[in-house]
């Protein structure tokens, strides 16, 4: 049996595994037909404009590109999160500084026309959610009424059993998520995961799943899907830690405030963060 795979991040391969099966314009062509049923024929037409050595709350962006004057930000999620949108509008921001350049007026009397923003997330993670959701930025405002901007996230469910019209007119993404899949079912059965993921690539050449990218780049493929992996477990981690140190200093504040019979106060504790850090330094408590 092999080692548990190390759980520092391998920062030799950069690129995320989704980002690197799609690097072909002619796949990456299919998926956009695909997901809007349109049936564009000439990779040519695409233009790659993805920002480089960029990452936005600690994830590598996937893929950014033009066609049809529609700006399209592609990305692969296993794990949930309501703050895409936030993600997708400030990636956006620096996307339309990129094409506007410094040539562009701003001030100027005529109006400046932009391609059309298009954010797509295609889920696998294992918490159930439907064919399709979409997310908006305007959900973590905090005040009601209508606001003067807005990121809207369409997230497609790529696990098994949905999207079936979508997966069947992209060869690619139906391969992709077979192999996540396989990943996942090796790991539930117990497999460490360096080991889960060299049965899942032995696995997928003999269903004939991603079969040339995988005998071709079998090592860059291990290795990014072990960096993506140990970048979530890192993540995770992190944030088991700072819940548990979080609630260790609440129950201590806590039981002070009761020693000192001070009830009234642990209500507003409870639901004021900026109170409950003022009190936290009040009563020197630290992480």
């Amino acid at each position: 049996m092999k080692k548990s795979v190390d759980t520092k991040v391998n920062r030799q391969y950069k690129d995320r595994l989704f980002k690197f099966i799609f690097s072909d314009k002619a796949d990456l062509l299919e998926l956009y037909n695909a997901i809007n049923d349109t049936n564009y024929s000439n990779p040519d037409d695409m233009e790659i404009n993805t920002l480089q050595g960029v990452v936005y709350m600690g994830m590598y962006n996937d893929i950014s590109f033009l066609i049809a004057d529609v700006l399209n930000l592609y990305e692969h999620q296993s794990t949930f999160s309501p703050n895409l949108p936030l993600r997708g509008f400030i990636y956006f921001a620096d996307l339309y500084r990129k094409i506007l350049g410094n040539w562009k007026d701003v001030y100027s009397s005529k109006l400046i026309t932009l391609p059309t923003p298009k954010f797509v997330i295609f889920y696998n993670g294992e918490k159930e959610e439907p064919e399709r959701r979409e997310l908006r930025l305007s959900d973590a405002f905090q005040s009601g009424g209508k606001a003067c901007i807005e990121c809207v996230a369409t997230m497609i469910n790529i696990n098994a059993g949905h999207n079936e019209k979508i997966m069947k007119r992209c060869k690619k993404l139906r391969e992709y998520a077979r192999f996540l899949e396989l990943v996942r079912e090796n790991i539930s059965e117990g497999m460490l995961l360096e080991d889960a993921v060299d049965f899942a690539v032995e696995q997928s050449i003999n269903e004939d799943v991603l079969r040339d990218i995988l005998i071709t780049h079998q090592a860059e493929v291990k290795n990014m899907l072990l960096t993506e992996y140990n970048e979530e477990l890192h993540i995770e981690n992190e944030r088991r830690i700072a819940k548990e140190e979080g609630e260790a200093k609440l129950s201590n504040l806590v039981a002070i405030l009761l020693k000192e019979g001070k009830l009234e106060e642990l209500q507003r504790v409870s639901e004021d963060s900026a109170y409950r850090a003022k009190m936290y330094e009040h009563y020197h408590i630290t992480d």
